[in-house]
């Protein structure tokens, strides 16, 4: 029922089509949740300033950068241009991708698999969003390591273009690279204009 009334989102991983996650779907139950309802003995005494001093990082994290992620993947369904990522997105999602090397996971926040041609199910892009960071190269080489990871495991890369979502904006260096197709940038502009 929370989940026919938008409350929660049941987002099943990409690459682990076996492992989903729940996630609250109004900003206002996951604020109250992450900082409201843990420093409520604070506020009732009037603390809210320190409260909210305390809380930054953790509002960020918890409340507004998985918003901010679901946005983007709400943007790539419904308002990207359908040559943005080669293809026509049918399933967007998050994933996370193993690397045995460094005995880490690295979660890709805007997975899109499509149809290219006659071809369904293909993986067209991952993404990267932040909202309260300027992108920069770290993050693009951080999505290429990841597609390596996934060409190592035997999955088909060949057509998948990298992305970028940031609040914040990017760095000149990768605005250079972007501008040579090489990555997809989508700043607030572009979320917002539609494409």
């Amino acid at each position: 029922m929370l989940q026919d009334c938008g409350l929660v989102r049941r987002e099943t991983d990409a690459f682990r089509r076996n492992r989903s996650v729940y996630r609250v779907g109004e900003p206002l139950i996951a604020f109250d949740h992450a900082i409201s309802r843990p420093k409520l003995p604070l506020l009732d005494r009037g603390l809210a300033e320190q409260v909210w001093e305390s809380s930054r990082s953790r509002f960020l994290s918890a409340v507004v950068g998985p918003h901010f992620e679901q946005i983007c993947r709400e943007w790539v369904t419904h308002f990207a241009a359908p040559g943005t990522f080669g293809g026509m997105p049918i399933d967007v999602s998050y994933g996370t991708v193993p690397d045995q090397a460094e005995r880490t996971g690295h979660e890709i926040d805007v997975v899109v698999r499509g149809a290219v041609g006659q071809d369904s199910g293909v993986l067209l892009s991952l993404g990267e969003a932040k909202w309260d960071q300027v992108m920069g190269l770290g993050h693009l080489e951080r999505l290429r390591h990841v597609t390596a990871l996934l060409a190592g495991r035997g999955v088909d890369i060949s057509a998948v273009r990298l992305a970028c979502y940031s609040g914040a904006g990017f760095t000149d260096d990768l605005r250079a690279v972007g501008e040579r197709g090489e990555v997809v940038l989508v700043d607030l502009a572009r979320l917002y204009e539609g494409e």
